[in-house]
C-alpha cells in the first residue's frame, strides 16, 4: 500500500506512476464528489466523465488509479473522518480510540447525505464494495486484531481469548448502533462504556479481581 491525499493508505489496486501532484489528485477526488453531489449515480461515473469534470486527461487518472472502483474508494476515504493514531499506552486506551473513530464515522454518515448515498451505492456495486472492503474495512479490522493480540501477549487479556471473536465483541455494539439502528444514540463516552464492559469479561481473572 501507498499513501494518497491526507496521508491515507491507498488500496493496493492503485497504480504507481510518476510522482503525484497532490493538487491534481485533490482536483480529481473533488471532481468525483461534485458529480455525486449533483446526483450522478455511481454506475454512470465513467473515467472520461470524471476527467472532464476535474479538468484533467484520462491518462492522468489512470496513472493514479487502475479503474473507477479504486478511485471511488479513495473518494469515500477522503470524505470520511481520518483514521486515528493510537496512543499505545495500554490496550484499553487503544481500543477506546479505535471505537471512538467508529462512533465519529457513524455520526458522519448520519449527518452527511452524500456519505449516506455513497455507502448505499457501494453496497449495490459488488466490485466497488469488494475494493472498499479490501482497501479500508479489512485493514481496520486487522488493526483491531493486532491491538488485541498485543494485549493478549502483554497479559491484559486472557491467554485463551479468540482474537476474531474478541474483535466482534468490541466492535459489534458500535456497528449495531451506527448501521443497524439508525435511531440509536451515539453519545460521547460510548466507546469507553463498551470497552470497559467487554474488558471486564476478557481480562485475566487476577486482573478482574484486583
Amino acid at each position: 500500500m501507498d499513501t494518497g491525499v491526507g496521508g491515507r493508505t491507498r488500496p493496493c489496486g492503485a497504480v504507481r506512476g510518476r510522482p503525484r501532484s497532490e493538487a491534481v489528485e485533490r482536483a480529481i477526488l473533488e471532481g468525483v464528489m461534485k458529480l455525486l453531489e449533483d446526483g450522478v449515480p455511481l454506475a454512470e461515473l465513467s473515467i472520461e466523465r470524471v476527467a472532464r469534470t476535474a479538468g484533467v486527461g484520462k491518462a492522468t487518472i489512470y496513472r493514479r488509479w487502475s479503474g473507477k472502483e479504486e478511485l471511488f474508494v479513495d473518494v469515500v476515504r477522503a470524505a470520511e473522518p481520518p483514521d486515528p493514531e493510537l496512543p499505545g499506552t495500554s490496550l484499553r486506551d487503544d481500543l477506546v480510540v479505535l471505537l471512538e473513530s467508529l462512533r465519529v464515522r457513524g455520526l458522519a454518515s448520519r449527518s452527511s447525505a452524500i456519505l449516506h448515498n455513497v455507502y448505499a451505492q457501494m453496497k449495490s456495486s459488488p466490485k466497488v464494495w469488494a475494493a472498499y472492503h479490501a482497501g479500508v474495512i479489512a485493514p481496520r479490522r486487522d488493526l483491531v486484531i493486532e491491538v488485541l493480540r498485543r494485549g493478549r501477549d502483554s497479559g491484559e487479556l486472557r491467554p485463551d481469548i479468540d482474537l476474531e471473536l474478541a474483535n466482534d465483541l468490541f466492535v459489534g455494539p458500535m456497528l449495531v448502533r451506527s448501521i443497524l439502528r439508525p435511531d440509536g444514540e451515539l453519545p460521547e463516552g460510548l466507546a469507553e462504556e463498551i470497552v470497559d464492559t467487554v474488558l471486564t469479561c476478557l481480562r485475566p481473572v487476577s486482573s478482574t479481581a484486583s
